[in-house]
């Protein structure tokens, strides 16, 4: 940094600290409101958050400096995408700014009923300094909110996600830049990636396309996205009803030999460019039980275990005793219900999942936007990429020992540990990049004058291979395709087309021309064997090479993991259990044709 550059860097941050702090910085941000104290996502000190059991002090969201120098969201607005806001909640409406909308009667008031969404935003925004409750991520930050989740129509989805009814310009001070989707799918089968077999999908696209690159006078803004909670379980409807699917392997129950039940890559949300994926860390800082994990995690962020025996979520609740997760039952965390700190049951302890990580990685979008408005959407993700902390650092990822079609036990690196790519980044399936870094990207925001240069996406690049996929064998199935296009890799989709009986046997690896090989789709995947056939233009997103350049030989390998008897589990509370996907299939897979497509720069 040359000197003129060091004077007008210094002279921006004196005046963003000047224009947002009002705070004592001798204040800790966790003793400015009653439950601040408990909220050990923003400052872990190793607190219970009214559970059984303490955290490890240091794994949080590290936004100490951001906080002491008052950049906490200001003019940033959060849209919640999700059962509804309480808007009017006294922890919550003085940031709340005209724009929310109740998508079944048209109201402004986008009533909630459940409380996740307003649970949603007072992790994102709950006001600091007011003598109630606990603080959000980004306590300065506007909110707005749709109950999506009650009409999930598309003209709902396109009104929630940032199309206006007069489609105009998203470029008014308070629309939004960030837009928080906590919610998901778990598809029991391949999602086909065909725009012309799924048009919603395509309209969806180009929608978070315009907004992502277009909005705000070009400055854009950022959808962040949850994994999901389905790692060791899911539920899928079956004629309208609800079950739960469980994984039987070897002939226990939840044994899925410590494999995700349900990758993240499934849910074509999921797969998106567009979405900034996000798993979910305990107090402890490793993976939430229940965390989705895939290559398409971007970050990973705080969501906390259950509230009980460890740490969940301390966040806004909807108002009343009568209303909200107060109402979930006896429950061993002692804010739950009522209590001396919270009389009212105007906040829980209990709020977990991705879909609280979501919302805390969303805060700290709009932490370091307000850092430096300038910046574009694609150079916040970056800052926050490049400064993302090395979570858990002796994971070392799952290996898979099984039995070969040989009768040999061979073991199979399913899902790799901590790997550090020919571009310098970190990557690991469970934490992504790493996890969200608030002071350190916001110190980088600071310091960023210019932002990445256009965004630059390749056509579809395909490849027949028509290769045999053998059972129960680490050989597997390749090919290799060469890709001329030079970018610096912001990401890369896979669309596969597969013929196999049993999916849940494969894993599907893709290695770049740097040698950088990431797992796309686990091995012992949660499809029901109703649902399968194969996989039909099916897309999958990986991070795992960001930053790398794309030009060079790319090859995709699929191996079959599974010879015998694996069954998968449907369970119904009224009708019992049911069995299926107990046979291998009689004849090998083929690797039919594959294609990648390019994100970057």
């Amino acid at each position: 940094m040359n000197y003129k550059k060091k004077i007008l860097a210094v002279s921006v941050l004196a005046a963003t600290c000047a224009a947002n702090a009002n705070t004592s910085p001798e204040q800790d941000l966790i003793k400015r409101d009653p439950l601040t104290f408990q909220q050990w996502h923003l400052q872990n000190t190793g607190q219970t958050g009214f559970s059984l059991s303490a955290g490890n002090a240091g794994e949080d969201l590290n936004l100490d400096f951001a906080d002491r120098m008052g950049i906490k969201g200001r003019g940033i607005t959060v849209s919640v995408i999700d059962t509804g806001v309480e808007i009017s909640h006294p922890d919550l409406k003085n940031n709340v700014v005209p724009g929310s909308k109740n998508l079944i009667d048209g109201s402004e008031y986008p009533v909630d009923t459940h409380g996740h969404g307003t649970a949603v935003a007072g992790l994102i925004a709950a006001e600091e300094g007011n003598n109630l409750g606990g603080r959000g991520v980004a306590p300065y930050a506007n909110l707005i909110g749709f109950n999506y989740l009650d009409e999930q129509s598309i003209e709902s989805w396109m009104l929630s996600h940032g199309l206006s009814e007069d489609f105009r310009a998203l470029d008014r001070f308070t629309d939004p830049r960030v837009f928080n989707q906590s919610y998901g799918s778990t598809p029991s089968a391949p999602v086909n990636g065909d725009a012309n077999e799924d048009p919603t999908f395509a309209l969806q696209e180009t929608v978070m396309q315009d907004i992502t690159l277009d909005s705000h006078w070009g400055r854009g803004a950022i959808y962040v996205k949850s994994a999901g909670n389905s790692f060791s379980y899911y539920t899928t409807y079956i004629n309208g009803e609800r079950f739960y699917v469980l994984p039987f392997e070897n002939g226990q129950t939840l044994n899925n030999q410590g494999l995700p039940f349900h990758n993240a890559n499934i849910s074509d949300l999921n797969t998106s460019f567009w979405n900034l994926v996000v798993s979910s860390l305990n107090a402890e800082g490793k993976l939430a039980s229940y965390s989705s994990v895939g290559a398409n995690v971007f970050l990973s962020a705080p969501g906390g275990e259950y509230g009980d025996d460890k740490p969940a979520m301390v966040t806004v609740d909807l108002t009343g005793c009568d209303r909200g997760m107060n109402v979930s039952g006896a429950h061993k965390n002692s804010l739950h219900g009522g209590s001396d700190l919270d009389p009212n049951c105007n906040f829980t302890g209990i709020m977990n999942g991705t879909s609280s990580a979501g919302p805390n990685a969303a805060g700290a979008v709009a932490t370091v936007m307000s850092a430096n408005p300038a910046l574009d959407a694609r150079t916040v993700r970056h800052l926050l990429a490049s400064t993302a902390r090395k979570v858990d650092p002796q994971n070392s990822g799952v290996t898979l020992n099984f039995e070969s079609a040989t009768g040999e036990t061979v073991s199979y690196d399913a899902i790799p540990g901590w790997q550090t790519n020919a571009a310098g980044y970190n990557f690991h399936n469970f934490y992504g990049l790493g996890a969200v870094n608030v002071d350190d990207a916001v110190y980088k925001a600071l310091f960023t004058g210019v932002s990445l240069p256009k965004l630059q996406v390749t056509d579809w690049q395909a490849k027949n291979a028509n290769v045999t996929i053998p059972d129960a064998d680490l050989t597997g199935a390749q090919s290799t395709m060469s890709v001329d296009d030079n970018l610096t890799i912001e990401a890369v989709q896979l669309k596969v087309n597969i013929d196999h009986t049993r999916l849940r046997d494969l894993a599907i690896e893709l290695t770049s021309p740097s040698g950088t090989r990431s797992v796309v789709m686990s091995a012992r995947t949660g499809f029901l064997s109703g649902t399968e056939g194969g996989y039909t233009d099916t897309i999958m997103l990986s991070h795992h090479f960001y930053g790398e350049q794309s030009q060079g030989n790319w090859t995709i390998k699929v191996l079959d993991t599974d010879k015998g008897t694996s069954s998968t589990l449907i369970f119904h509370p009224n009708k019992g259990f049911f069995g299926t996907n107990g046979n291998n299939n009689t004849d090998p897979g083929v690797l039919k044709d594959w294609s990648l497509r390019i994100y970057g720069h």
